[in-house]
């Protein structure tokens, strides 16, 4: 419902949270000038568009009341009832810390996190009055509005993505983007105009063709649309390719909504029987949907006139989702008329929303550095995610930038700290390897392994880190383990077990393995194994080769201290 349909009922308790809002505020205006309930109503509109019910719509009206008139909390749960002035209250202590130092930003943070625990409620009208506040910011000071877009770029729309408001996120990041980059924006308005309006001119001349082709494979798409990419994303994915636009192939995409997962699979083969697809670029987030919940079917292809264009195709309800996140959980909940409410009474309670919610409010309580705190939050829940997968098919979810040792902690603390190798998609990598999305990871361990300090040089998860450090007593141990370690370069026959069969030489000799990594050459015959441990005593070492000599289809051996 509405906004304005919700007024309408004069009896309802939005209205009266609208009158009460507005006597509150009367004469009091903006930076801007406006009058301040304008804002109160832009937030209560928002929530009222996701679908909240009609209590967090009236909680919107009123989130600023409490603090900033006369008209306390005291008499909002007199006149409006308990829910309403715990949501008011909950959105009044998170707001009342702002983002400077480290001391202040941790503990508005923390208020946050124990806030979405108990009712998540409150945070989606603390992201409502932020997208609001953006939207505004402009009548602000300069240095208020840089700390203001940073806060909103480093925690609110990586806040709203985790929680599937995809739209959101990425417009609270666009907001953001001038205050922090106003150079880099100026570049892009400048030269993206021209590239905009030539790809959707080549993208309707394109859409007939999709049309045809669905109607004779009797598919009626609710939707066929573009979707330019956003600014901030756009600059990015820009920096990958050394500012190149011609390389950015999603510059504006297909949008195919349909209405079954059957159908979004039909659709899918219709535009490979049209164009063909390129390589590796067949995304399929329905089975296997992204950490945040997003479902849909990319692929690129190469389209007429041999352009390449990404298309996406979902369901109605999968669109719903990947727009608002959460709150169209929360809506479709209220559509079948339950009158719970998050944690406290346990609304849409075993959604991955929530999953991740209870984490992150366990996790936020190992911490009481703030730099550590801030650092490991915008890493291990704020950033970029990728989902990697083990050999059964169990998906592990890690930021981007995670290495085979951040799965295998993240797997188990044994596993971890017993790892000395690891194969991706089949393929022996290095244990600093960049994981990526759908990567299939197995990881390599030794019995009694200890974790190897020279880990913390590439582990980026705090789990991952917090393990190997406590693995390393002092100073000294980390600086010996950097400077103490011997690499062997074996070449050997290929064959399965081989790196099996060596580490387990390795272990019977009671060394640590540090790092591995393997190559093929000779036509794909021979490895190069390079295995790096944590022995200099000579003796060990002369052992240590008698052993790894001995092994099947071994052909040479080097090794150097380092």
């Amino acid at each position: 419902m509405s906004f304005e349909e919700l007024l309408k009922d004069k009896n309802g308790v939005v209205y009266k949270a609208y009158e009460t809002a507005r006597k509150a505020h009367a004469g009091v205006r903006r930076f801007n000038g406006e009058p301040y309930f304008n804002h109160s109503v832009a937030v209560a509109r928002e929530l009222a568009e996701w679908g909240l019910d009609e209590n967090t719509v009236a909680a919107g009206l009123l989130h600023d009341v409490a603090e900033d008139t006369a008209y306390g909390l005291e008499n909002i749960g007199k006149d409006f009832g308990e829910e309403i002035a715990f949501l008011v209250d909950g959105v009044t202590k998170i707001g009342r810390v702002k983002y400077r130092g480290q001391e202040r930003q941790i503990e508005s943070i923390r208020k946050m996190i124990l806030a979405m625990a108990e009712d998540l409620r409150v945070v989606l009208i603390r992201l409502a009055d932020r997208h609001h506040n953006m939207r505004t910011l402009s009548a602000l000071p300069a240095p208020k509005q840089r700390r203001i877009a940073q806060e909103t770029m480093e925690i609110y729309a990586p806040l709203a993505y985790r929680l599937g408001m995809q739209r959101l996120s990425g417009e609270l990041e666009d907001l953001a983007f001038p205050y922090l980059y106003p150079n880099e924006y100026k570049w892009i308005i400048h030269n993206l105009k021209y590239h905009y309006e030539e790809r959707e001119k080549y993208l309707n001349k394109v859409k007939p063709l999709v049309e045809k082709a669905l109607a004779e494979g009797g598919i009626k798409p609710f939707l066929i649309d573009f979707r330019a990419k956003r600014y901030s994303s756009l600059y990015k994915k820009l920096l990958k390719y050394d500012m190149d636009i011609s390389k950015i192939y999603d510059l504006v995409a297909f949008r195919i909504i349909v209405g079954t997962v059957e159908e979004c699979y039909a659709t899918l083969g219709i535009i490979h029987k049209l164009w063909p697809p390129l390589p590796g670029r067949i995304k399929d987030y329905i089975a296997m949907p992204k950490p945040n919940g997003y479902r849909s079917l990319h692929t690129t292809v190469l389209c007429l006139d041999k352009q390449i264009v990404e298309f996406q195709i979902r369901t109605e309800e999968m669109h719903r989702e990947a727009e608002n996140g959460i709150a169209a959980h929360w809506a479709y909940e209220q559509s079948k008329g339950s009158k719970q409410y998050a944690r406290r009474q346990a609304s849409v309670a075993d959604s991955k929303e929530i999953a991740w919610v209870e984490k992150l409010r366990s996790w936020q309580q190992d911490f009481s550095d703030s730099k550590e705190f801030m650092d490991a939050l915008k890493i291990d829940f704020f950033k970029d995610r990728i989902f990697a997968m083990t050999p059964v098919g169990e998906i592990v979810d890690l930021p981007d930038g995670a290495t085979p040792v951040d799965f295998a902690y993240q797997i188990h603390t044994d596993i971890g700290d017993q790892c000395v190798g690891a194969k991706v998609n089949g393929k022996i990598v290095p244990l600093d390897y960049k994981l990526r999305s759908q990567d299939i990871v197995e990881i390599i361990t030794q019995k009694n392994k200890k974790p190897s300090p020279a880990w913390l040089q590439f582990a980026i998860t705090s789990k991952a880190k917090s393990h190997i450090r406590s693995a390393s007593k002092n100073k000294d141990v980390l600086l010996k383990s950097r400077l103490a370690a011997t690499e062997f370069k074996i070449i050997a026959l290929d064959r399965i077990g081989l790196l099996k069969d060596v580490t387990s030489a390795v272990s019977r000799s009671h060394i640590n393995i540090q790092s591995s990594s393997s190559s093929s050459f000779g036509r794909g015959n021979l490895q190069l194994l390079k295995i790096k441990c944590d022995v200099i005593d000579k003796s060990k070492v002369s052992k240590l080769l008698i052993k790894l000599k001995g092994i099947e289809g071994i052909k040479e051996i080097d090794w150097r201290t380092i």
